[in-house]
């Protein structure tokens, strides 16, 4: 196919092309869509094609984005399990993305798609955090025209470069072919690297459920932290005697503990992705008895444990506000 060629095909069949490719990529297929918004702009004729090509993108993000979100609203953490399954490195996938909205809201939205592993559970974040549908609307349909309209705009700035880029590859496609397989599998070293990590952070010691309780109703019970966001505690309530904790601020609020205090962190999240990370920040600051609760809420909820009354006299620096 010469470029002469592909600029006809593109100019014919290229909103289409975006829409199935932004379409594909945010249900959650692991498919690059900036080459094709970078082609499809650079091949495009004017700012009418830019402006349909753009439209396009928006809808088919759209789509997607409303899916995700009502699944979020609707199931919640089962969906981000999902996600995370289907994802190369599913333990890290949403460690922060709560603390996020909780911090910036519907604004978060804008830049999500910029954002690997933010992008892919912005979304269900946003239906399980209850934003509201016309924030979300807005907010999101913003951040995918941003987001489109970079690449759909950074490929007609440089179409020039982009057309040498295709002629090359065009006249040199078996060097083309493995430059490309090359960097896909740097890609996908990089995520199993990742993965591996995380995998031999997460295999630090946990406490169950049940040895919690134990523990809770007993004469020295632990620091109980809540890593939920302030969104999730709202809607699902409290945890009796649970101190409400962020990974940005620990450290800081840590630092007047008792380094062999027993200590228990709890998350909402994939493999209890954040409670591990909060452990190994606390040992990394020196305390020697923490844990991670094997299942989070999910296991506290689950064992329908009983409310642990603690008194704040008993606990100096209970409050992490």
């Amino acid at each position: 196919m010469t470029t002469d060629t592909l600029a006809t095909a593109f100019a014919q069949h290229g909103p289409w092309l975006v829409f199935g490719n932004v379409l594909l990529q945010q249900l959650g297929l692991p498919l690059p869509v900036w080459p094709t918004l970078l082609v499809v702009g650079s091949l495009a004729a004017g700012w009418p094609q830019l402006a349909l090509a753009l439209a396009a993108a928006v809808g088919a993000a759209m789509l997607a984005d409303r899916f995700w979100y009502l699944l979020g609203r609707r199931f919640g953490y089962k969906v981000l399990a999902l996600l995370c399954r289907l994802s190369i490195n599913p333990g890290s996938c949403v460690t922060q993305t709560e603390q996020r909205f909780a911090r910036w809201g519907a604004p978060a939205l804008l830049a999500a798609k910029f954002v690997p592993g933010f992008s892919a559970v912005a979304a269900p974040v946003a239906g399980l955090s209850r934003m509201s549908v016309a924030r979300f609307t807005l907010a999101a349909a913003a951040g995918a025209a941003l987001w489109a309209g970079a690449g759909l705009l950074t490929g007609w700035l440089l179409r020039e470069q982009v057309g040498r880029a295709l002629a090359w590859m065009q006249s040199h496609g078996p060097v083309a072919l493995a430059v490309l397989v090359l960097a896909l599998a740097l890609w996908l070293a990089t995520k199993f690297w990742r993965r591996q990590r995380f995998r031999r952070l997460a295999a630090m010691p946990h406490i169950d459920i049940d040895a919690l309780r134990a523990a809770l109703a007993g004469d020295a019970p632990p620091r109980l932290l809540d890593f939920r966001a302030a969104a999730l505690i709202a809607a699902d309530g409290p945890i009796a005697g649970a101190q409400p904790a962020e990974l940005r601020r620990l450290a800081r609020h840590a630092r007047r503990w008792p380094r062999d205090a027993a200590i228990v962190t709890l998350c909402a999240c994939p493999e209890d992705a954040t409670a591990v990370r909060a452990a190994h920040a606390l040992q990394r600051m020196g305390f020697t008895q923490v844990r991670p609760l094997r299942g989070g809420y999910d296991a506290w909820r689950a064992a329908e444990a009983q409310p642990v009354r603690v008194d704040a006299a008993d606990r100096p620096g209970a409050s992490m506000a």
